[in-house]
């Protein structure tokens, strides 16, 4: 396992981390028996960041990795966000959503909290509300970081400029087919010191060929058009960009963790293969970075 210093924090993180998502079940059925082994097996393999969100699956991602984290809490990064976007950010409710998150995981304490996917709630309420709730949370000793998430890289770009905040997470925005993070959003966090996230680094499954069932036709056609401009990545897989596209993000230096979301033991024994250091061919890498320069994919 390779490790990194995340940032400012000073935080020694694993370059892989484990991304909470589809523990509970958001990307099909789960069996929670696997799912504890599989944590275990990950925490033994060296992954020492472990990242969720009380939006998945309604809190139950959460209760499972406390469950197993119980008597090696403190071997793990734990993060986790505020609030869902399905509720409003106010200071009230953020403090109430960070309180729940502590019980449900089992823990005094986590060390990174994230707004949770702020394009869904107006700038003035997170700035006013949300963040000077988490900023009491971190004077109370509850949380030790912050940190804020989104895909929509201008919004992400007006945050870390308040220079309020210790860590960003992106997701869909460095993966082989779209890498817009890396025109502004990689060197202006490394010029702040943040710590980097790089979320959905297969891009909801499109690069794996299985992608999630919520994304659109209209995005899966032309995610079908891309993939087809990088099928000379396509070595031993005889479907998607799952080894390309794993070792594309572990090894841009600019990125601290790169979370992969499993929730098998086979699938986790796959991705710490590619942790091995190596990441694309210097042609290759400058082949995709010339495909698909400052456009998104969804």
């Amino acid at each position: 396992m390779e490790y990194t210093i995340f940032g400012k924090t000073g935080l020694k993180v694993s370059k892989l981390g484990l991304g909470g998502a589809p523990l509970a079940g958001d990307f099909g059925k789960t069996d929670e028996d696997e799912v504890q082994r599989m944590i275990h097996e990950a925490l033994d393999a060296g992954i020492n960041f472990i990242d969720t969100a009380p939006k998945y699956g309604f809190g139950e991602s959460e209760r499972r990795i406390g469950q197993a984290l119980v008597g090696r809490r403190d071997k793990v990064v734990l993060t986790t966000k505020a609030i869902r976007s399905d509720l409003t950010y106010d200071y009230k409710s953020t403090i109430q959503s960070v309180e729940d998150s502590l019980q449900r995981l089992q823990t005094d304490w986590i060390d990174l909290l994230q707004i949770h996917d702020v394009e869904t709630q107006p700038y003035d309420l997170v700035i006013n509300e949300t963040l000077p709730a988490l900023e009491k949370l971190r004077q109370d000793g509850k949380i030790r970081y912050i940190g804020v998430s989104t895909r929509v890289l201008p919004l992400m770009m007006r945050y870390m400029k308040t220079e309020r905040f210790d860590a960003i997470q992106f997701y869909a925005r460095y993966m082989l087919a779209d890498h817009t993070a890396k025109d502004e959003i990689l060197p202006l966090a490394k010029e702040m010191g943040l710590g980097v996230i790089n979320g959905s680094v297969l891009g909801m499954g499109i690069l794996a060929d299985s992608p999630a069932p919520f994304l659109e036709q209209e995005i899966l056609d032309r995610a079908k058009e891309r993939l087809e401009k990088l099928s000379f990545l396509r070595k031993t897989e005889s479907k998607g960009l799952i080894e390309p596209g794993m070792r594309f993000s572990l090894s841009q230096p600019d990125i601290h963790v790169s979370l992969t979301g499993t929730e098998t033991m086979d699938a986790l024994r796959m991705n710490l293969a590619f942790c091995d250091g190596r990441g694309l061919e210097p042609d290759e890498l400058r082949q995709v970075y010339q495909l698909f320069q400052g456009q998104t994919l969804f």
